[in-house]
């Protein structure tokens, strides 16, 4: 059974959530199963949640034509949970004004077909242009028109979650990047939120793919790389302290992986589930190809043992340095030279 997390009293998730991003690029033309489809597969294996953005491009519009297809297949929708994001544009946060804001949230319900957005996550690129508050004053606003039901975040620090609820904003939830090679989530956001009741769903937990079968006991790679991603990851390797390093932890779990009849991606994740305020883990998925190996997750629990043999290795950990998503906001830094910071105003009706 897959694990379900209450974030209020109506509104429950799947503790694995399917992510979209793997879907903006040209609707996974080169797949080789259709996406609606693939909805289906995990939606009736149990993991209900989706996630995605108004900046993916099309994946809002795909994902509202699987709700439509599950009403019109099931005869209702209403056990999917679809987690969008307002990712407003990089060059336009001086500007932006509420009815920007509502405006965005308008094409969100549209492309979703949905009355009311299950919820929004807020992010902000710049934390110079110290207008993040009043957005979600705004967005506050507009959840008690009713148009969305759970407000949340993605990619914000300690300091600007703090003063969001120091403003009266609390968000449900915050998306961060959350794993064996990334612990910035653990140096303080992490108790700034239990205090405020707000979980995290975390990205980046098998580091796109780097935590696998795949990679242990082989050279490191160099550039060029196929995709961002595994540029991302393989800049999140060096922080964490190298391909040696990085190798000693595959090794490690593969250990753990074999004792629990499991794989190394199940027990990245399952680390990560088991630690606070953790609410569910984002997969990236372009097809159900995997759906049963991620179901494995919940088939075995971690003992004292695999958390030690884990942690001796994490004890040896370099980086990254800083707070949540700190590197990433530096432009002209190799993490930020890979992000895409005005993609609002490439995405069309």
């Amino acid at each position: 059974m897959v694990e379900k997390f209450t974030l209020a009293p109506d509104f429950q998730i799947s503790r694995i959530i399917k992510g979209g991003w793997q879907l903006s690029q040209g609707h996974s033309a080169d797949a080789t199963e259709d996406p609606i489809e693939s909805m289906f597969a995990f939606a009736d294996k149990g993991i209900t949640t989706f996630d995605c953005a108004d900046i993916y491009t099309g994946v809002e519009q795909l994902i509202g034509d699987f709700l439509r297809a599950r009403k019109k297949r099931l005869g209702s929708h209403t056990d999917i949970q679809v987690l969008t994001k307002f990712v407003p544009d990089y060059d336009v946060l001086a500007t932006l004004s509420k009815q920007d804001v509502e405006k965005i949230i308008d094409r969100s319900l549209k492309r979703l077909g949905q009355e009311r957005l299950d919820m929004v996550q807020f992010s902000w690129w710049n934390y110079s242009v110290a207008r993040y508050v009043e957005t979600a004053q705004w967005l506050q606003e507009i959840q008690r028109s009713g148009k969305i039901h759970l407000l949340s975040g993605t990619n914000f620090n300690t300091a600007a979650t703090e003063q969001l609820a120091r403003a009266g904003v609390n968000l449900s939830t915050v998306q961060i990047q959350y794993s064996l090679l990334d612990a910035r989530p653990e140096k303080s956001l992490a108790a700034a939120c239990a205090k405020h009741n707000t979980h995290f769903l975390c990205y980046g937990t098998v580091a796109g793919g780097f935590l696998s079968e795949k990679w242990l006991g082989k050279a490191e790679p160099a550039p060029p790389f196929e995709n961002r991603s595994l540029v991302k990851y393989k800049l999140m390797i060096e922080e964490f302290g190298g391909w040696e390093l990085f190798q000693s932890l595959l090794q490690v779990l593969k250990s753990i992986a074999d004792k629990h009849q499991a794989s190394i991606t199940n027990v990245a994740s399952r680390y990560i589930l088991d630690r606070q305020p953790v609410a569910a883990v984002i997969i990236g998925a372009k097809t159900s190809a995997h759906l049963a190996e991620n179901l494995r997750l919940f088939e075995f629990t971690l003992d004292k043992g695999d958390t030690s043999d884990i942690e001796k290795v994490l004890s040896q950990r370099k980086g990254p340095a800083g707070d949540v998503f700190d590197i990433e906001r530096i432009k002209e830094g190799p993490h930020g030279a890979i992000m895409r910071y005005n993609l609002n105003q490439q995405a069309t009706d």
